[in-house]
């Protein structure tokens, strides 16, 4: 309970940091199981709250797909997730390079493939870089 009220957990994340303070594997899944069946830990929401707060920063769905994978969270679930939420990722990857790079194009090749890495660090696809570079005039404030 003392991690829970700190933040949310995945099931998975939530028996490793049980085992991790010293309790036997079994008992970590029996308490994760009981907390969950009393709605005091939620797969679904903990995932709908770590997607929302890695989109508020600017991160893609590679990314996202990753670090959730890490926290043993299957594909399927935030694909599910993923798709309710419905989030403009061509949207964000425009937005995340304009407040990083600025309006102008890059100047040179050299300069574009830079933020393309920056992107592509942040988690965002082939085709949501071009539509980060390709609408960037086509967007006025």
């Amino acid at each position: 309970m003392d991690y829970l009220a700190r933040r949310e957990y995945g099931q998975h994340e939530l028996e490793q940091k049980l085992e991790s303070a010293g309790f036997d594997a079994g008992i970590a899944i029996s308490v994760v199981e009981q907390l969950a069946f009393e709605g005091l830990q939620d797969e679904r929401r903990f995932v709908e709250n770590f997607i929302q707060s890695r989109v508020s920063q600017g991160k893609g769905p590679v990314r996202i797909y990753a670090d959730l994978g890490q926290r043993g969270v299957s594909r399927g679930k935030v694909d599910t997730i993923l798709e309710e939420l419905a989030v403009d990722w061509f949207g964000l990857a425009r937005e995340v390079r304009l407040k990083k790079f600025g309006r102008s194009p890059p100047r040179d090749f050299k300069d574009r493939a830079r933020q393309m890495r920056f992107l592509q660090y942040r988690g965002f696809q082939q085709d949501q870089l071009s539509a980060a570079f390709n609408e960037t005039e086509n967007h006025g404030d």
